[in-house]
């Protein structure tokens, strides 16, 4: 897997230590241990390609000031045949290097030669990772939120497996507890309604029209007098479709009969339908996930019930009012929680343990993310304190809480409400935008920045627009390649002494730039931030579009420096090529 940056950086650490070795040996430097040093990419590129503080870290070692230890290194460095053609001191004894043109020339041929593998590194190793993001609420729709979440879950679980982490993607069904108890509830009241004389009343006026029903019944956000719904229940409209579909097809046969039979016949009939859409909404989004799993199994495979017990073992629990406790405090929590209520019935969070023991233990994944909205901040520490007490690496959970978004038109800002029924749904706003914008979009910032959507802009064909700006980029450079191969130029066999023609600053930071991605996986990877991704990808547009304006390529001084910028061209094509095949974008060749 080719990284030039890393090469050369490790090439260079040896040529350091190698010139030490021979100033000891000639006694020129005593023999003393050598203390770490680092070798590292100035900011300021009139300081070197590279610099290295080796000398100021051994002045104490060698008991020889900095700039005299550099002056020795300088004198005894071997750079014939190396990445690097000069080295200058600077300051008290830092030490600069310059690359050769052989490391530029080589980087260009080597992204080329790995093609669609160019950027992917090794660094997880094979570690095992789950990734579970979206596991949005299934008694409704998916929201604008979720929308984020699922294009930050998603790209971020691509980046890791650019990586070399083995990744699994996951979405955690809440198909129980007070949510479906409540989704129940909600469905068996507009059930009645429609039922009830006045229900009968606005079918037979509106035909059996299910829009003019559902208008009838939400009315006013929900707030119909005539058909009116008590607080702490669902109000969207796909609660009154399900209940008059239900209807549909059982008539009354359920209005005279007990509560409970009615929700559950109720929540049998919507759940696995809402489910359903989930799976389509997502798949359009381009997102699959390996495993869909239930809560349900939690309880019905006895997990639950056995991480109670388990706790209670842990003697990190106690008896309050006839509720179970868990005592938080003890893993530096700021207050305890209750596991059990005095009903008798586990609260939401056991579950969760429980689902997140299996993730860890049961399942032996190596670490487990999540991506959660920003008002989980609370519920981690609590969650990491019970898996400690269980004996889990609670550092094996990582989260990434991420903010929420603002959906923004014509300038202002769309006042939107999950309560009403009126938040705008990831199957909406893929129909306003497209896909690729969205993707792209809500990957434009870090997840735990503010968000705003500008739907204007992610329908607009120009350069403001990012991801047409980088999409454009890849098809300008198709029209190049397509171009010259329709005058008889095609890309051949190219030497590194043709590359080595490539001189100009436009192209010289332009490779340079292009040797930074593999980083940039691993560093996107390291903090859990395709957004790294997204802004390196755009960046890589500019300096494309500047080496171009700048550098002819048909009308090169020689065919010779033709045939190397062109061979450059092909190098940023394929890098961007891959990074939106990682972040599921489409790449056109034709725009």
């Amino acid at each position: 897997m080719t990284n030039q940056i890393k090469t050369a950086s490790e090439s260079l650490k040896e040529i350091i230590l190698s010139a030490l070795g021979n100033l000891i040996a000639d006694s020129k430097l005593p023999a003393e241990p050598m203390p770490p040093f680092k070798v590292e990419i100035p900011a300021d590129k009139s300081h070197g390609d590279f610099a290295t503080n080796v000398a100021m870290v051994s002045a104490k070692t060698f008991r020889m000031p900095p700039r005299k230890i550099a002056e020795l290194i300088c004198e005894a460095l071997v750079l014939d045949g190396t990445y690097f053609n000069r080295a200058e001191i600077a300051g008290p004894g830092f030490i600069n290097f310059f690359l050769d043109r052989s490391w530029f020339s080589d980087t260009v041929s080597l992204i080329v030669k790995d093609g669609d593998d160019y950027g992917k590194t090794n660094t997880g190793n094979g570690k095992r990772i789950l990734v579970e993001f979206v596991s949005a609420n299934p008694t409704g729709p998916m929201h604008i939120g979720n929308a984020r979440g699922g294009a930050i879950g998603d790209c971020l679980a691509s980046v890791l497996s650019w990586a070399g982490y083995y990744v699994e993607r996951e979405f955690y069904i809440n198909d129980a507890g007070n949510q479906i108890e409540k989704f129940g509830k909600s469905l068996s009241l507009r059930y009645l309604q429609l039922c009830s004389e006045a229900g009968q009343k606005v079918i037979a006026e509106t035909d059996n029209n299910t829009e003019a029903i559902c208008d009838a019944l939400y009315s006013d956000e929900g707030k119909s007098e005539v058909f009116p719904m008590p607080e702490g229940v669902y109000l969207g409209r796909d609660i009154i479709e399900h209940a008059k579909n239900f209807f549909d097809e059982n008539g009354n046969k359920y209005a005279d009969c007990d509560e409970e039979t009615r929700k559950k016949a109720l929540v049998d009939y919507a759940l696995p339908k809402n489910i359903a859409g989930l799976k389509r909404d997502l798949k359009k989004y381009r997102i699959v996930y390996d495993t869909w799993f239930k809560e349900s199994t939690l309880h019905n495979n006895g997990e639950t019930m056995r991480i109670i017990e388990k706790l209670k073992e842990t003697g990190h629990t106690y008896e309050q009012d006839g509720s179970l406790w868990f005592k938080a405090t003890d893993f530096g929590v700021d207050k305890d929680f209750v596991l059990v209520r005095s009903n008798g019935i586990p609260t939401y969070v056991v579950p969760d343990i429980a689902y997140h023991y299996n993730k860890l233990v049961t399942r032996k994944f190596d670490k487990a993310i999540n991506v959660l909205g920003a008002d989980h901040h609370g519920y981690v520490p609590r969650l990491k304190s019970a898996l400690t007490a269980l004996g889990v690496d609670a550092n094996k959970l990582d989260v990434v809480l991420m903010q929420m978004v603002r959906l923004v038109s014509n300038g202002e800002v769309i006042k939107i409400s999950k309560r009403s029924g009126k938040a705008i749904t990831l199957y909406t706003l893929l129909d306003e935008v497209p896909i690729d914008a969205a993707r792209f979009f809500f990957n434009l910032r870090e997840a735990n920045s503010q968000f705003e959507f500008d739907l204007d802009l992610a329908v607009e064909n120009s350069s403001q627009n990012p991801v047409y700006y980088v999409q454009y980029a890849h098809a300008r450079i198709c029209s190049i390649v397509a171009n010259l191969k329709s005058e008889g130029f095609e890309i051949s066999d190219v030497t590194r002494e043709q590359l080595n023609l490539m001189t100009t600053p436009q192209e010289t930071e332009l490779i340079r730039f292009l040797a930074g991605f593999p980083n940039e996986v691993d560093l996107s990877a390291k903090d859990y931030d395709p957004a790294k991704i997204t802004k390196y990808v755009v960046d890589l547009a500019t300096h494309f579009h500047k080496f171009y304006d700048a550098c002819s390529v048909k009308n090169a001084e020689s065919e010779d420096l033709k045939k190397a910028r062109l061979l450059l061209c092909d190098a940023v094509r394929q890098t961007i090529k891959n990074i939106l095949g990682m972040l599921k974008i489409t790449c056109p060749e034709k725009m």
